[in-house]
């Protein structure tokens, strides 16, 4: 059967998807048969299959807070009311969205609930937990539940230094295997904090907050789990990566080739990753020190936005800048990003610069993970069709989808 010429005054709409698409695949659009496209379109729906879970719930975290009040130990627990109706399947009328009032009919087993699934002892000893009402408080990601209890044994018995506190966390870990628990700690003998998770589901506390060293080991592994759990941070760092084993072509028929130097191509990730990591530390630093604050609800679209746009740039090229240059000027919107999650996780006051340089040693050290996972897998596909179509392509334009819907759920408008 004779191939047919796609006339020249098709519509530019028509036109829009396939174009960029088609330079990556090496060849012009007539000879980009229907197969092809279809073969497109399987890789891009399952990339979005193995993205969705990151698009409904990217991260899933509690915040508990122990601090001094008259006298007494008080202890904050702050759920999402979505993980609570994982648990509780609260949306009764199936509109989306949990009320209040829907939350407030299951009072009774939300409060044996959260008493089930939070324990605090002190010398070995389990404080008695004294339940206040349910209130409702908003973070930067939605409504959360929050439940208060008061432990006046428990703040007797860290007076009179009767041994570690030991606070033990169960919830949510069978439905999310993801979820996090931030556990912060502000009383006049105890300053620190610490994550749990479902490895590790207890955390022990000693007065002082263990040494320096200490510190630095646990914002570490702190820092690794963010960049790791924060799939907007990844999916931007990949955007800008997968072109790096690619050189622009002289052949009319492909818009790229393969690049020939190993050492070109890591010193392209190398430029990177550093322009990535000088940026969001600087912001970081900035925001941790109180020097520069921007709202969360300001940020967190942000960052989605600087996702579509390095993926779009992949597929349309509309900026000359070079990928580094890209990864410092979004980077410094990243830092803002990390900075909202380190303070939430809370810093103590004695071992801040601890702190803080072991949370940003472990954002790079998984940041490195990834790289070194990717850099290879690229260099041996970079000769590939499958590689300029379906993971540069094809994944550019999927993260953009992903990015796209980030924002509009960020923004509120969902």
């Amino acid at each position: 059967m004779t191939r047919r010429r796609i006339p020249a005054r098709i519509s530019m709409l028509t036109l829009a998807l396939p174009l960029p698409l088609q330079a990556f695949a090496g060849h012009r659009m007539p000879r980009f048969s229907l197969r092809g496209w279809m073969a497109l379109l399987a890789a891009c729906l399952l990339w979005w299959c193995a993205a969705s879970p990151a698009l409904a719930h990217s991260s899933s975290n509690s915040f508990l807070a122990l601090s001094a009040r008259d006298g007494a130990l008080v202890l904050r627990a702050d759920v999402h009311l979505r993980d609570l109706d994982l648990q509780f399947d609260l949306d009764r009328d199936r509109n989306g969205e949990v009320t209040w009032a829907e939350v407030t009919e299951r009072q009774g087993e939300l409060q044996a609930w959260l008493t089930a699934g939070i324990t605090l002892t002190a010398g070995g000893t389990a404080c008695a937990l004294a339940p206040v009402d349910l209130l409702a408080s908003q973070r930067s990601d939605g409504t959360y539940l929050s439940a208060e209890w008061t432990l006046p044994d428990c703040a007797r018995a860290l007076d009179a230094g009767q041994g570690p506190l030991a606070l033990r966390y169960s919830l949510i870990f069978a439905q999310d295997s993801l979820h996090r628990a931030l556990f912060r700690v502000d009383t006049p003998a105890l300053q620190t904090s610490a994550m749990l998770s479902p490895e590790q589901p207890e955390a022990k506390l000693q007065a002082g907050g263990g040494s320096a060293l200490q510190v630095l080991q646990r914002y570490v592994v702190d820092g690794v789990w963010h960049i790791w759990i924060g799939i907007d941070h990844i999916l931007f760092l990949l955007s800008l990566l997968v072109l790096a084993p690619l050189v622009p072509s002289r052949q009319r028929v492909t818009r790229w080739a393969p690049e020939a130097s190993f050492r070109a191509v890591f010193l392209q990730v190398l430029a990177v990753v550093t322009a990535f990591t000088v940026a969001h530390s600087i912001t970081l630093i900035a925001s941790v020190m109180g020097w520069l604050n921007p709202p969360a609800n300001l940020i967190e679209p942000v960052i989605a936005l600087s996702v579509v746009l390095a993926a779009l740039n992949n597929l349309l090229g509309f900026w000359a800048f070079t990928r580094w240059r890209l990864a410092f000027a979004f980077g410094l919107i990243h830092g803002f990003g990390f900075a909202n999650v380190l303070l939430d996780l809370g810093l103590p006051a004695r071992d801040l610069a601890m702190a803080l340089g072991g949370f940003n040693v472990g954002v790079e050290l998984g940041q490195l993970a990834i790289v070194l996972v990717f850099l290879p897998v690229a260099w041996a596909l970079r000769r590939t069709a499958f590689y300029r179509v379906v993971v540069v392509a094809g994944g550019s334009l999927a993260i953009a989808v992903i990015g796209t819907w980030w924002i509009v759920d960020r923004m509120g408008l969902l």
